[in-house]
C-alpha cells in the first residue's frame, strides 16, 4: 500500500495535566502517514482523486487548536480516528510530540497505528 504523509506538522495547543500547563498553549508536533493507494490520481493526475494532505492538515490544525485534553494519548487518538472516519484512510500511523516536556529530552510523546473498520 502507499502512503501519504504530513510531517512536522506544529500546532499550538492547550494539554497537559499540570495546573501551569492549562494556563498557556504548548507546541505540539505531528507525523502522520496514511495508507492510501495512489495509483488512481497518478493515472489521472487530478487533485480530486488524492487524499488532499492540505485538506487533511488544515481539519487537523483546526481540531486541535479547539482541543483541550489532558493527555496526548487522548489527542493521538481523536486525530487518528478523525483522518480514518472523514478522509476514508484505511490505516493511519500518528507519531504525536511534545518538545520540551521533559529536561533533557528533545520531545517525548506517543506513536499509534490505527486502522479502520
Amino acid at each position: 500500500m502507499d502512503h501519504v504523509f504530513i510531517e512536522g506538522l506544529e500546532i499550538e495547543a492547550l494539554i497537559g495535566i499540570y495546573d501551569w500547563e492549562r494556563r498557556i498553549r504548548q507546541p505540539l508536533v505531528f507525523d502522520i502517514e496514511m495508507a492510501f493507494d495512489n495509483r488512481i490520481p497518478a493515472a489521472s493526475d487530478a487533485i480530486e482523486d488524492t487524499l488532499n494532505y492540505k485538506a487533511v492538515s488544515k481539519r487537523i490544525v483546526d481540531y486541535v487548536t479547539q482541543s483541550d485534553f489532558g493527555l496526548v494519548e487522548t489527542l493521538a487518538e481523536r486525530v487518528a480516528a478523525i483522518i480514518i472516519e472523514e478522509f476514508g484512510v484505511k490505516q493511519v500511523r500518528l507519531k504525536l510530540s511534545k518538545p520540551g516536556a521533559v529536561r533533557g529530552a528533545r520531545a517525548v510523546g506517543v506513536s499509534i497505528v490505527r486502522t479502520a473498520g
